[in-house]
């Protein structure tokens, strides 16, 4: 039943990230045709956003090595609306992507030192001299930019992450052009207060709340919590991972990602439009798992899975 709350967005944009996050966790590769097929019946449930895959080299994530096979399989979802944002590393990722037409690009940075170390084997400052240039061929080439900010949160290695430190580097890759910010809760450490914390001072300085978007993980629970509070405070673009799949791996306490079908019974439930048919999308998360040879770990997945 559907019971709206009180200073809510009318409608949520969901950003689905199971094709990309989700299966760049597994431990095996995923065929290229299943993959395509994923996105297909995703696409195919209402999601008009599918982040698509990422062009980084093989050697840091084999399981999307394929990205140059899959892509051209999917080019007839454009035209019905369907956004497949990449996810790009470096220039040579861009070159990649634009010579398949791909007009969304995502860069990935860090709010920890470490962490930048880690993932990117750069400094923060230097991993966004990296971006720079991504950032303005992909604007000058007429794509949409989304930068990604990876914990937000919790650093595993740093620990808490002040407010402070985030905002700085979150205004640093606004200030590179892009166009949306995903705040990331790699390690799902985030919790309410923080949340709201965090997004308020971004307003305060200067970022508006129509360009940033949450990314929540799972690890403690806390993953529609934090997105409820995100919504209270005006967010209206949430991430989430058809299933729960992913994680990140170069942060092994991160667990999945929120679940889109957790996230879409709540939205329900509190009156918002996503444009998703839950059932269909519980449908493709089943399909999914049943070629991961493995449960879904969402609980709504399951809850109407098992209904007889």
């Amino acid at each position: 039943m559907a019971v709206p709350a009180p200073g809510l967005p009318a409608r949520v944009r969901i950003h689905e990230v199971g094709a990309r996050d989700g299966l760049q966790n597994e431990q095996t590769a995923v065929p290229t045709e299943v993959k395509a097929e994923f996105i297909r019946r995703l696409a195919a449930a209402g999601l008009r956003t599918v982040e698509a895959t990422s062009f980084v080299h093989p050697k840091w994530v084999p399981q999307l090595a394929d990205a140059e096979q899959l892509y051209p399989r999917l080019a007839d979802l454009a035209g019905e609306g369907v956004h497949l944002p990449v996810l790009v590393p470096n220039e040579r990722g861009l070159d990649r992507a634009l010579a398949l037409g791909a007009d969304r690009i995502a860069v990935f940075g860090s709010a920890t030192e470490t962490f930048a170390q880690r993932n990117l084997n750069r400094t923060v400052a230097e991993s966004l001299a990296m971006f720079e240039p991504v950032v303005a061929r992909a604007k000058e080439g007429g794509a949409h930019v989304r930068g990604y900010l990876s914990m937000c949160f919790g650093d595993p290695w740093e620990g808490p992450v002040p407010v402070a430190q985030v905002v700085g580097v979150a205004k640093a890759l606004l200030d590179l052009g892009c166009d949306e910010l995903s705040l990331g809760d790699t390690i799902g450490t985030g919790t309410p207060g923080h949340v709201r914390s965090l997004l308020a001072a971004l307003n305060g300085a200067g970022v508006a709340t129509d360009r940033i978007g949450v990314h929540f993980h799972d690890t403690y629970g806390q993953a529609l919590a934090n997105t409820l509070a995100a919504l209270e405070h005006g967010v209206a673009i949430v991430d989430a991972s058809a299933g729960g799949l992913g994680g990140c791996p170069y942060a092994k306490s991160a667990t999945g990602n929120l679940a889109t079908e957790d996230l879409v019974w709540m939205l329900d439930g509190l009156g918002i439009e996503t444009g998703v048919d839950l059932a269909a999308l519980t449908a493709t998360s089943v399909w999914m798992a049943e070629r991961l040879g493995r449960p879904s770990p969402s609980r709504t997945v399951r809850a109407l899975s098992h209904k007889e």
